[in-house]
């Protein structure tokens, strides 16, 4: 069932200049990871900050659970969906803990608000951050800030989540382990949207896939059925190899060197 819903929505810089996103449709379902990829440019991060709510189109249309995302309002939208963007930066010196805790803020003054102390601790513990606690975010490493971001996502125990490039700061571990997150979270019913530049990730992790180019929707369906080698080609400008693996069987892109 659709949880997130653009329908022809077109975004321009400035009214009167090209397009920075033109007519594109995207549907997200829940207990379903769907993937927006495409090249630098493509349009990814406008189609995201527009299923957000952050960015208005010119046009078309957006609805979340079957309503108006502009007829949402900001306390009920921050209950219905958690958006994790690129850039994670701190300006005061907060510490790791109470930035997982602000996860929590939409819930305050609800018969949720009891689970707080809960909740936090399993985002913290299922991200792998129990242990910076204390620390000050400003003193975390790219990788750790970012896992800290993502304990706050979960800890906001939203049906929606809106993923800008999680995995884009992390080691191979705790990339698997963030991805494995996103998926378990997906099987348990959330309705997740994410941005990626990694291929095989979306090949390995994602139900449903969105590839953008030049502002438009090339193709949405399977993964496997969207990136194929000779679309990849045409929208990446750069030929590859699509195999399947020789253990899972799951399609791997490699470029052609």
């Amino acid at each position: 069932m659709s949880a997130l819903r653009a329908s022809g929505v077109t975004v321009r810089p400035v009214a009167g200049m090209r397009p920075i996103l033109e007519d594109a449709s995207i549907e997200v379902r829940r207990g379903e990871i769907h993937a927006l990829v495409g090249p630098n440019g493509a349009g990814k991060s406008t189609l995201f900050g527009v299923l957000a709510g952050d960015v208005t189109p010119e046009s078309g249309s957006v609805a979340i659970e079957g309503r108006s995302l502009d007829a949402v309002r900001p306390r009920e939208l921050a209950r219905t969906r958690a958006v994790l963007l690129q850039e994670n930066a701190v300006s005061f010196p907060f510490s790791a803990e109470q930035v997982v805790r602000m996860g929590r803020a939409p819930w305050a003054r609800t018969a949720s608000e009891g689970d707080d102390d809960a909740i936090v601790a399993s985002s913290m513990r299922a991200t792998e951050v129990e242990g910076l606690a204390h620390r000050s975010v400003s003193s975390l490493s790219g990788g750790e800030r970012a896992r800290v971001a993502l304990a706050r996502v979960l800890a906001q125990s939203t049906p929606i989540m809106l993923l800008d490039e999680p995995t884009a700061a992390l080691d191979l571990k705790h990339h698997e382990d963030v991805m494995r997150l996103v998926r378990a979270s997906a099987d348990a019913g959330t309705a997740v949207a994410v941005v990626l530049h990694d291929l095989n990730a979306a090949l390995a992790h994602a139900d449903r896939l969105t590839l953008l180019a030049a502002g438009r929707v090339v193709a949405s369906g399977t993964p496997q059925d969207v990136l194929t080698a000779e679309r990849i080609e045409q929208v990446y400008g750069q030929r590859v190899d699509v195999f399947p693996h020789p253990t899972t069987g799951v399609p791997l892109v490699v470029a052609r060197r």
